[in-house]
């Protein structure tokens, strides 16, 4: 019995022990984890505010992009081609440098103006290209609504439709027609790609779908499940007569 004793007083001491470390050991990882974000949302923020101009950058950036690869990540492990989720990067990452060359270069607001000299003269010079903006962007939503109804049929909602594209195409005509210049226009273009990544990536889901039976395959024992099927029928077919079913 002594012996026993002392067995559970050492034991007892060990695991004191083990757990004292298990504790110091689990502190160092969290240490480690929040070095690295540290490191990164620090890296993001000086960049931001050193290529950008504004912390804020950073913060959308990781946002939009933190957010895509989570997307990315979700669609991966549910057996979406990793090829649909390239096209769906590359083509996200071609609309963000397109937007922030325009943007970046004042493009549209030059556009504007130029058409605003032209068309609306009487216009203050201030303001045309604003006017200007709102004016295309408003046509394009109507130009789109109108597409949208001739693909989709007839049906109701058709004016709502026309009134919600007309009013989101003179929102986005009258943003572009701001001079960004080049540390926001890039920055703004920047966020425009990631943002259409997710875009893409959803919009890819919800027309092509699910393949549920290859899904249902990827996570079950099919194999087994099919044998084990084989094994009790064979089994069945050499049981005597009244034994079992």
């Amino acid at each position: 019995m002594a012996h026993v004793e002392l067995a559970k007083a050492e034991a007892s001491e060990i695991g004191g022990r083990v757990a004292r470390a298990a504790a110091l050991i689990g502190l160092a990882v969290a240490l480690f984890l929040m070095i690295g974000l540290l490191l990164v949302i620090g890296l993001a923020l000086f960049t931001s505010e050193w290529l950008f101009g504004s912390m804020g950058w950073g913060i959308l950036h990781g946002l939009l992009l933190f957010t895509a690869i989570a997307l990315a990540a979700v669609l991966g492990a549910i057996g979406i081609p990793g090829g649909r989720l390239g096209r769906a990067f590359l083509g996200a990452m071609v609309i963000g440098l397109v937007v922030a060359g325009l943007l970046g270069l004042d493009g549209p607001n030059r556009l504007y103006t130029a058409m605003g000299d032209a068309l609306l003269p009487g216009v203050e010079p201030g303001v045309r290209p604003l006017v200007v903006g709102t004016i295309v962007g408003a046509v394009f939503g109507v130009v789109a609504a109108i597409v949208v109804i001739v693909r989709q049929g007839s049906g109701g909602g058709r004016v709502g439709l026309g009134v919600v594209l007309a009013l989101a195409g003179a929102a986005v005509g009258a943003f572009s027609a701001i001079t960004f210049g080049p540390q926001a226009g890039i920055a703004l273009g920047l966020a425009v790609g990631y943002g259409a990544w997710t875009v893409m990536m959803a919009t890819d889901l919800a027309t092509a779908g699910i393949d549920t039976e290859t899904l249902k395959a990827r996570f079950m024992p099919t194999q087994t499940i099919d044998t084990s099927k084989e094994t009790l029928e064979w089994l069945r077919r050499r049981m005597p007569p009244g034994m079992g079913s």
